[in-house]
């Protein structure tokens, strides 16, 4: 038999009025008995019946999504995914809403940011490029009860506020590894275009990738990350200008999670099938350039994963949980046209 709240009680040495308000972090309980309380838990094993409580008390979880205004396929993907999870997780008391309301100027995140109150809402998965002024707007969020995760761009161990998704310093070193593998022994250059460096994704799947370029393959080198700040004539242009300057460019690699733009501005220029082309994201748009070989190969992360991955963590935080570490990991996932068929766009998890 599992351990009731009476067992609880029990063992603590309280009241069971006392382990309900420790359960559901209410006030007027002394350190010490907290302690005792979540001592007796971990001695006899109790496991609370979330969703009978929850039940029982009415309570329900209001979490909002807060992604970019601009945005191309993936983030596309990325809101059809919390749509489906705004039907499915309903059933649970878990009601998903998302605004498309994240600009690039860090003080206007940080004032949308201040906006947010714990009568709002419960929790936020933010998408938005790393600043100062962000970091810091998270942490106040945090502090007046709503909680945070990071979304694509984040990093992990940087408590409280959680990050979901794929470790990017190992994508972006499992993209150099396959770009030196691919290359299969030509020296020359590496053209490396992103969106833009603000955000935390770009910078580590950079470092990632330098790392292994730098002290596997010394005959190919990196180029400076070319930014097209999603401007289609800045891309072509700056892109035009790598390969004038640059007659031995012989790979590219686009780290940035919207790869369309920048891929279209390096076809402009060569035929692609003379290059080593690396890219992130499965979009519809990286699928077919897959699929005639344009692509060599892209580095991606399971989309629906991501969201409902985000709102279990939010969840798990609400209810003062630690998040299952195993469940919640985004894996790294490499994408060939030979394996696109035994691939899906959401797995489960």
């Amino acid at each position: 038999m599992r351990p009731t709240t009476k067992d609880l009680a029990k063992a603590a040495g309280v009241s069971l009025a006392t382990v309900d308000r420790v359960l559901n972090g209410r006030p007027g309980v002394r350190k010490t008995t907290v302690e005792a309380v979540n001592e007796a838990i971990e001695r006899i094993g109790f496991e609370r019946n979330l969703s009978a409580a929850n039940l029982a008390r009415g309570r329900s979880y209001r979490l909002e999504f807060l992604l970019p205004k601009q945005g191309d396929q993936f983030l596309d993907t990325l809101l059809d995914r919390v749509d489906e999870a705004q039907s499915a997780f309903a059933a649970e008391a878990t009601f998903v809403r998302c605004r498309r309301a994240v600009d690039t100027d860090p003080h206007q995140i940080a004032a949308m940011l201040g906006r947010i109150t714990r009568e709002d809402t419960d929790g936020v998965a933010l998408m938005a490029p790393d600043s100062p002024q962000v970091r810091d707007a998270m942490l106040r969020l945090h502090e007046r009860g709503v909680k945070v995760t990071a979304l694509v761009s984040g990093h992990s161990g940087e408590l409280p506020i959680d990050f979901v998704g794929v470790d990017n310093a190992a994508a972006g070193a499992t993209a150099g590894r396959l770009v030196g593998q691919f290359c299969g022994g030509r020296t020359g250059k590496i053209l490396v275009v992103s969106d833009t460096m603000m955000t935390r994704d770009s910078v580590e799947r950079r470092h990632g990738f330098d790392s292994v370029i730098t002290a596997d393959y010394p005959g190919l080198t990196a180029l400076p990350t070319l930014e097209t700040y999603g401007d289609p004539d800045r891309a072509c242009r700056i892109v035009g200008t790598a390969f004038r300057n640059h007659d031995d460019i012989v790979a590219a690699y686009v780290l940035s999670s919207e790869a369309r733009l920048s891929l279209e501005a390096i076809r402009n220029e060569r035929d692609l099938s003379s290059l080593v082309t690396l890219a992130h994201e499965r979009t519809q748009y990286t699928q077919a350039m897959l699929m005639t070989r344009a692509l060599d190969a892209v580095i991606a992360q399971n989309p629906g994963h991501l969201v409902r991955s985000a709102i279990r963590v939010l969840r798990a935080r609400c209810d003062n949980r630690e998040p299952l570490a195993s469940q919640e990991t985004i894996r790294v996932e490499i994408l060939l046209k030979e394996n696109l068929g035994q691939t899906t766009d959401d797995p489960p998890d």
